[in-house]
């Protein structure tokens, strides 16, 4: 069975609405974000060199029209990802030799592979935006669609996270993934590269 994304996405809460309830703040990475949970107890992370940190940490993760995208960014811990409303596309660096590029859509269609849930491990970078076909809405529909065109998911951290084990890609952190020779498919990611 295959069916179009639009049939399945309903955006019930405008965006203005999740930014002003939920109390979000524009995110370091792009986007809103509003941290709902962080647990008292402290596990040493086996990411961190046994570290003590929270046992997880939690925030609503929102994007919108008017901050369609984040910047590639690692965290030492996995992070779980769960949808609640809209569609991102998700893409993942696996530094190696060479590196891996994995892109996965964050939607309600499953039907045509879309996740409800996207689990991130340790050691990946990773970035999210807004389609290009889900943005053109805005443009074709008028300012009502920049309230009901987004992604909000909420973002579990295990161990909790801890700015101390998250980095930004730079420029120059990107370029030393392919030791200096970015492939033609890699470098229409170089503007989700944070400036140093």
């Amino acid at each position: 069975m295959t069916s179009s994304s639009s049939q399945y996405n309903s955006y019930t809460i405008p965006n203005s609405v999740i930014v002003e309830q939920l109390k979000m703040h524009k995110h370091p990475e792009g986007g809103y974000f509003a941290e709902t949970d962080r647990q008292t107890d402290l596990v040493p992370s086996p990411f961190a060199g046994g570290a003590l940190r929270s046992l997880a940490t939690t925030i609503y993760y929102l994007l919108t029209p008017d901050e369609p995208n984040g910047v590639f960014h690692m965290n030492k811990s996995a992070t779980m990802h769960v949808l609640h409303q809209g569609r991102a596309e998700y893409t993942l660096i696996t530094p190696g030799s060479p590196p891996t590029i994995e892109k996965k859509i964050m939607g309600p269609n499953i039907h045509a592979g879309e996740l409800l849930q996207l689990l991130v491990p340790t050691g990946i970078w990773k970035m999210s935006r807004l389609l290009d076909e889900d943005l053109n809405g805005v443009t074709t529909s008028g300012s009502d669609a920049k309230e009901k065109i987004g992604c909000l998911i909420t973002e579990v951290v295990f161990p909790g996270f801890a700015w101390e084990d998250h980095g930004f890609l730079t420029r120059e952190k990107f370029d030393e993934l392919w030791d200096g020779s970015v492939p033609p498919e890699a470098q229409e990611l170089m503007k989700y590269v944070k400036d140093a």
